[in-house]
């Protein structure tokens, strides 16, 4: 009985170690180095205080906006002189871009200059030099786009959210790291049954002539504002609908990020409400957040952080070494090296064999004292 009794409290001693060395760390920190950092190209978004909007995404295109489209016609038949307009190009007010010999008598015949009714971009053209000139035919189109529409296809079911005046942020894969900024007009009469989608017509400001008609367009229409919240980039929120985190930098430790859960209110599609779990200036991952999950323990241990960024050595669980505590760290210190490379599963199988070669002693005294 006494026998059994040892080999217990010499497997609990062990075990207890062993505990105490696999929570040394913390498991919801990763702490990098610097160059662990730049690979995963980390960035982070300081929390505080805002306006959260909620948004309803829809996709569309861009569109000549109506009033800025003219067609260049001839009165009376003749025929083509000179063209002088190109596909593409800019032309004037005013500025000639068809000559037309007229089919009135006369020694040369007279001729009229077609000129354009606006400023813009040569859409279209339909006239070569020597083609006769009928008062029907159109001979060219020109668009004035420094002002354009934005055309959004919202689904029926979200369009009913939508009100004139409403602001969106339009981006358009054609001009990259640009957003353009509109109101909503109108609405769409009818619906659009063949995708059920509603017309929303935004008109957009166009100086420098980057939208073009039929380019393609995202769109995200703030629907609703909520004052006083705080809110992260979506990119930032990790896990499930049922059990979201984030990473946020540790205030402590450089290079450390600590998974952090958090209660999530309204999503947008760029933005996410944090009801709880967060605190103003915590920084928290959006760039590399993903790949923070598959970092494991990171590269660098927690004594090694505390170490580099309190100047002084810590215990291997992080604390603060006292001088009670000190002495025997410097004696595990010096034994480190013969300990090196062992798992706890080996340090435990060792305390067992040791516990048996006690009881196997004991049992031989016994036996030779009888």
């Amino acid at each position: 009985m006494n026998q059994a009794l040892i080999i217990l409290a010499l497997l609990g001693l062990f075990a207890s170690h062993l505990q105490t060395a696999q929570g040394s760390s913390r498991p919801n920190t990763i702490i990098l180095d610097e160059n662990g950092v730049k690979n995963l190209r980390i960035e982070t978004h300081l929390v505080e205080e805002t306006t959260f909007e909620e948004t309803v995404f829809a996709l569309g295109q861009i569109k000549a906006y109506p009033g800025r489209r003219a067609v260049i016609s001839s009165r009376i038949p003749g025929r083509a002189l000179e063209v002088f307009i190109k596909n593409d190009h800019s032309i004037k007010m005013g500025e000639t871009a068809i000559l037309v010999e007229s089919r009135q008598p006369g020694n040369p015949p007279p001729t009229i200059a077609l000129t354009s009714p606006i400023s813009g971009l040569v859409s279209e053209t339909h006239v070569v030099p020597g083609e006769p000139i009928d008062p029907n035919k159109v001979l060219a189109e020109v668009l004035d786009l420094t002002e354009v529409y934005a055309i959004a296809s919202v689904p029926q079911h979200l369009a009913g959210r939508l009100k004139v005046g409403q602001t969106a942020r339009i981006s358009v894969p054609a001009v990259p790291g640009r957003t353009f900024d509109a109101n909503l007009e109108h609405l769409g009469v009818m619906a659009d049954a063949s995708n059920d989608t509603v017309e929303g017509a935004f008109h957009v400001n166009n100086p420098d002539l980057l939208l073009r008609p039929g380019m393609r367009a995202e769109f995200s229409i703030v629907v609703e504002k909520k004052e006083g919240v705080y809110s992260i980039p979506r990119t930032a929120l990790q896990g499930d609908a049922a059990k979201r985190f984030v990473y946020v930098r540790d205030f402590d430790i450089p290079n450390a990020f600590v998974k952090t859960p958090v209660l999530v209110g309204r999503i947008s599609e760029r933005s996410a409400e944090i009801v709880s779990g967060l605190l103003p200036a915590d920084e928290v991952v959006t760039r590399g957040a993903y790949s923070l999950a598959f970092a494991g323990g990171g590269t660098v241990s927690l004594k090694e952080a505390l170490d580099a960024a309190h100047g002084h050595e810590h215990a291997e669980d992080g604390s603060e070494l006292t001088s009670q505590s000190k002495a025997p760290a410097e004696s595990a210190k010096n034994g480190q090296q013969g300990q090196q490379g062992q798992s706890p599963f080996w340090m435990i199988v060792s305390g067992v064999l040791l516990a048996l070669l006690v009881v196997v002693g004991t049992r031989r005294k016994t036996h030779h004292a009888e």
